[in-house]
């Protein structure tokens, strides 16, 4: 509604799929989208994640969640087998995201896939992130926040039921039409740019154009670029930034760009998880001035870890480094 305060109990959230979403050979069918009105902004807005969440609501038997009023206490839902219960989390509230995913499973099925939010979400924190499986965020617009203001920690989804498509022949060709047009581009194609280097392939051809958000905007060019890029990433530039350990991606996608990484060297070593993508490379990286790939990419796994979204988190310090260097 209009004059509805976003972290009121009148605000409504809804998690939704999409038509392709769990069906095996359709073009990216492992996304989701989270939709309500924005803390932010005060309009309606939509967040989008990938992963395997997405595919498990539809196996669970459910396109779509609707989420209204507020919880009294902290609770989760678990979504399984075309039932849903509504959990106490009273346990959980303040834990991180990668302790509630764990936890949750352990209390549901092991094969579950967990929706959380971690502490900033609870505190109705602006830069706050829905996290899923882990690694995944729909980060924008501050619908983490929303969730918070539910008292919703999070919620589990799992089933074995397959997505039904009413036209099979339709569809199959459908399938052959998108995947050749993933075939037939440089960008998406096996072994392409996405593939190969995955969003981090942006960072160099951004920066070439002038354009890579840098030190809180004041500039599109970042001179230490090449040590925060996807070919860096992938082993191609200085050795110690060589942290990618496999490439994988969203369920049944077959670009396969996201990477999973592990810091093998210096303070961070240890640290390993998806990530960093394009957007955290600039907002965590160029945009706060730090051509360091493994301060970035540690920088990204606390945000994950924690439910923050990278880019309005990297904005928010460049700007206040900008303002402490003007004497603001």
């Amino acid at each position: 509604p209009r004059r509805v305060n976003p972290l009121s109990p009148k605000n409504i959230m809804v998690f939704a799929t999409g038509p392709l979403t769990g069906i095996r050979g359709a073009p990216c069918p492992g996304r989701y989208a989270v939709i309500s009105k924005s803390p932010k902004t005060g309009a309606i807005t939509d967040s989008q994640s990938g992963g395997e969440w997405g595919p498990y609501l539809k196996f669970a038997g459910f396109d779509y969640i609707v989420v209204r009023g507020k919880s009294p206490d902290p609770v989760y839902l678990w979504v399984h087998d075309g039932e849903v219960a509504i959990k106490d989390a009273d346990d959980y509230w303040g834990d991180d995201a990668y302790g509630v995913t764990d936890a949750i499973k352990n209390d549901t099925h092991e094969e579950a896939k967990i929706l959380c939010i971690g502490p900033p979400g609870e505190k109705e924190s602006f830069l706050s992130a829905i996290m899923n499986d882990k690694y995944r965020a729909a980060g924008r617009s501050g619908l983490a926040a929303v969730m918070g203001s539910k008292n919703l920690k999070a919620i589990a989804v799992h089933g074995k039921r397959k997505v039904p498509v009413e036209d099979k022949a339709g569809m199959n060709k459908a399938k052959k039409e998108g995947i050749q047009a993933l075939q037939d581009s440089d960008v998406t194609k096996p072994e392409g740019g996405l593939n190969t280097y995955g969003t981090a392939v942006l960072v160099n051809v951004i920066n070439e154009n002038g354009v890579f958000p840098t030190r809180n905007f004041q500039t599109g060019v970042f001179e230490d670029v090449d040590n925060i890029s996807g070919e860096t990433m992938a082993g191609e530039g200085p050795e110690e930034f060589a942290i990618l350990e496999k490439r994988t991606g969203c369920w049944g996608c077959q670009i396969q760009c996201a990477r999973y990484t592990k810091i093998k060297s210096g303070p961070y070593k240890g640290k390993e998880g998806e990530g960093p993508e394009y957007e955290t490379l600039w907002s965590l990286g160029a945009d706060t001035g730090v051509g360091d790939l493994n301060a970035v990419a540690a920088a990204n796994w606390l945000c994950n870890k924690y439910g923050l979204d990278t880019i309005s988190t990297g904005s928010t310090i460049a700007f206040a480094m900008e303002a402490n260097e003007r004497g603001l």
